[in-house]
């Protein structure tokens, strides 16, 4: 029952012969197989970029170097005509 006879192929390729034309066939073939090689080629190329973004396990990655921050003096923001910089 789930599969079809050569019967429901027949009847369903005289169809579409019907629905699209004989001519249109080749041509709707032809611009499929171009988008499906397109399509491949596509994924090939985000293959091997993903492979080449990963890091190798040869080469460790450089030690996390620590932050140095400024410290600010307390006494020089408060000194007359100092105005303290804030973000807007």
């Amino acid at each position: 029952m789930g599969s079809l006879s050569p019967w429901h192929w027949a009847i369903l390729a005289v169809v579409v012969i019907l629905l699209f034309g004989a001519k249109k066939l080749p041509d709707a073939a032809r611009s499929l197989g171009k988008s499906m090689r397109i399509f491949k080629s596509e994924l090939r190329e985000m293959q091997t970029e993903n492979k080449s973004d990963a890091p190798s396990i040869e080469t460790p990655a450089p030690a996390p170097q620590p932050v140095q921050s400024q410290r600010v003096d307390p006494s020089a923001a408060s000194e007359p005509g100092h105005t303290e910089a804030r973000p807007a």
